[in-house]
């Protein structure tokens, strides 16, 4: 297992990052396109100039090449050999490095084994799915036994549920392994599930490092709230379980359903933008709905953010300012409020 720390790192995007991840940790990079978050992966990796101090186990790799670093990277294009079966593209880095064909056979095989490909080593990757395509990549990734790990935005290419699949299964490979890792995405959700903690960049600066918790419920400055969307968050004045792990909060002079995994809840968060709006009640029950009053505009670049009075609690929403026309929304409006269940957070 290999700490890394990051000494005022700069070039032309990225400006005096210092930064430090433990042993075995999956640090998490997000924040929104061209904030730096590749670039800062290209650094330190070495393939991009910069100035500023990396150490690896407090040691300096300022001068050490890319090759020599023991970083795997991950790029986001899998970047496979289309003209080399499953087995060589695993192959490829350990034959560069001159490994024993013994080696090579060895290690390849208990990748194989390790991520249940076995029985696609004779494949090409045109006759691969993403989601074995992404396993594969990683298993090059890996072969060359890496210090550290660096993966960038590998899901993106790849339909939702074979993600959530992939993303569980790195987790746990990740764990296992006790690798070193930062996995750049610009998916919330994404973040949320993989990242012991979360670091947030805003034009080429960190702007907070911190747990999931931590970050949604008390987001550090106006570029992580951007970022993260305003929280909507509700102090709960009692629960009660239900089922399984659902419970019931009472809010105010409202009732939410919410997930729930055992022990006192305080607080509830939920994005604006998982906050559903229509002018309409849906003609089946629904969890979660209320009627509400607009009384509050707040236009944004592309998008409407608008306050909406739920009886005693005052909740924000948004919509691309193109729906909200269409809607003909205005202050003053009746709209039906529906919180999503799944992005309901609790503290």
């Amino acid at each position: 297992m290999t700490a890394i720390e990051l000494k005022n790192i700069s070039n032309s995007i990225c400006q005096g990052i210092n930064l430090k991840i433990s042993e075995g940790e999956l640090l998490v990079l997000t924040g929104p396109t061209g904030a730096g978050k590749t670039t800062l992966l290209n650094i330190i990796a070495g393939l991009v100039d910069y100035s500023g101090s990396i150490f690896f186990d407090s040691k300096p790799i300022n001068a050490i090449p890319p090759q020599k670093r023991g970083v795997g990277y991950l790029f986001q294009d899998l970047a496979l050999f289309p003209h080399l079966n499953v087995y060589a593209n695993i192959a490829y880095g350990l034959n560069t490095e001159r490994k024993s064909l013994k080696k090579v056979e060895e290690k390849v095989d208990s990748l194989l084994k390790l991520m249940n490909i076995e029985h696609l080593r004779d494949r090409y990757p045109k006759n691969l799915s993403g989601g074995e395509k992404q396993k594969v990549a990683l298993s090059r990734t890996l072969a060359i036994s890496p210090r550290i790990l660096l993966l960038d935005e590998p899901f993106s290419n790849i339909d939702l549920r074979t993600r959530k699949y992939l993303r569980i299964e790195l987790r746990s490979l990740q764990k296992r392994l006790s690798i070193t890792t930062i996995f750049v995405t610009h998916n919330l959700i994404e973040a949320e599930e993989m990242g012991d903690r979360i670091a947030v960049l805003c034009k080429g600066k960190l702007e907070q490092v911190a747990s999931s918790k931590e970050l949604f419920f008390n987001p550090q400055n106006e570029q992580v709230i951007d970022f993260i969307g305003r929280p909507n968050i509700l102090k709960c004045d009692s629960c009660r379980m239900l089922r399984g792990e659902v419970a019931e909060v009472k809010c105010g002079e409202i009732s939410i359903i919410i997930p729930y995994e055992g022990g006192k809840i305080n607080k509830i968060l939920i994005s604006p933008r998982d906050v559903y709006v229509s002018t309409m009640k849906p003609s089946t029950s629904v969890m979660n709905g209320y009627w509400g009053t607009i009384i509050k505009l707040i236009p944004l670049a592309s998008i409407m953010r608008f306050q909406v009075k739920i009886k005693d609690n005052i909740l924000l929403a948004e919509l691309p300012k193109d729906l909200f026309r269409e809607f003909g929304l205005k202050l003053g409006k009746k709209v039906f409020i529906i919180l999503k269940f799944r992005g309901i957070r609790v503290c």
